[in-house]
């Protein structure tokens, strides 16, 4: 097993430029970490260790990567060594940012999570912060190859009593006048299932999902993850876990300032995790307290 990790190729690679958010929105726990910005030395140690392990970067893990003042130098960085980035956002400084991001060729795909707003108690102007996510997306849409993804991952299970879902409803009516739609986003799309808008402009529902929490209840049913098979992520500290959704660095898999990735990645932990899943086996606490590795528990 060690032979495969040793070459082992992810699809996807979240690199946390910061911990450090402009929102508090009630359905993403807070970080207990210490707020950092990644700096740019950091940020070239990673890429040079991960080279041979990926060709797709994702800012994403905690945190508002557009927050991040070197944001622009990460992507030609990005793109001096070959790597082609993707961005989740909540979209609220877009048009703060937009002149220095628009046209980065390293720049794959923007994720703006539009459910942002609305988990946010006391949030207001709300058209104002679609308008400018839809002015930024019309002018980039022509000038670039970049993808954009809207998503409204707010959804309740019975989404059809959902206040979300009807909330939601305003906000799907300005995209339809946006684009000119000729028919109605909720008529064609289904939870976790995108429809395409235009060209290079996507949008996705899907439900709400608990994130995993030590203090939560524990699932020992057998289960499946895609954490260090399709992804693995590294946190602004250098700290590398297995996902996205390890937020707290709960499931430290090692730090690439002491030990490079590629070993970190083929240690005894990371297998066993690997090796875990692939038994339907969920050997880490936090993933079997993790409300999002449920979706999988069928594959």
């Amino acid at each position: 097993m060690i032979g495969v990790f040793q070459m082992k190729r992810f699809k996807k690679f979240y690199i946390e430029i910061t911990n450090v958010c402009n929102l508090a929105c009630s359905f993403c726990p807070k970080t207990c970490r210490e707020p950092e910005f990644m700096s740019i030395d950091t940020f070239i140690k990673i890429l040079d260790q991960i080279k041979p392990h990926t060709d797709y970067i994702y800012f994403h893990v905690k945190g508002e990567p557009l927050l991040h003042p070197k944001l622009d130098e990460f992507l030609d960085i990005s793109f001096e060594k070959g790597f082609k980035v993707n961005i989740t956002t909540n979209g609220t400084l877009i048009s703060k940012v937009q002149n220095k991001i628009m046209l980065k060729p390293s720049l794959r795909q923007i994720n703006f999570s539009l459910h942002s707003f609305d988990g946010n108690e006391g949030a207001s102007n709300k058209d104002e912060y679609i308008n400018n996510i839809i002015s930024f997306v019309k002018q980039s849409i022509n000038k670039t190859d970049t993808l954009f993804s809207l998503r409204l991952w707010n959804l309740d299970k019975d989404n059809t009593t959902n206040i979300k879902a009807k909330k939601n409803c305003d906000l799907l009516s300005v995209i339809e006048n946006a684009f000119n739609l000729s028919y109605k986003i909720e008529e064609k799309i289904l939870p976790g299932r995108g429809i395409k808008i235009k060209d290079k402009l996507y949008l996705n529902q899907d439900h709400e999902f608990q994130w995993p929490d030590l203090l939560a209840a524990e699932d020992n049913n057998p289960g499946f993850c895609y954490g260090l098979r399709n992804q693995v992520a590294i946190l602004v500290d250098g700290t590398v876990v297995p996902c996205c959704l390890d937020g707290e660095g709960i499931i430290n898999l090692g730090n690439i300032h002491k030990t490079n990735f590629s070993e970190i990645v083929k240690s005894q932990r990371s297998m066993n995790i690997f090796n875990g899943f692939s038994r339907r086996e969920v050997v880490e606490e936090l993933c079997r307290k993790c409300g999002y590795r449920k979706r999988f528990n069928d594959i």
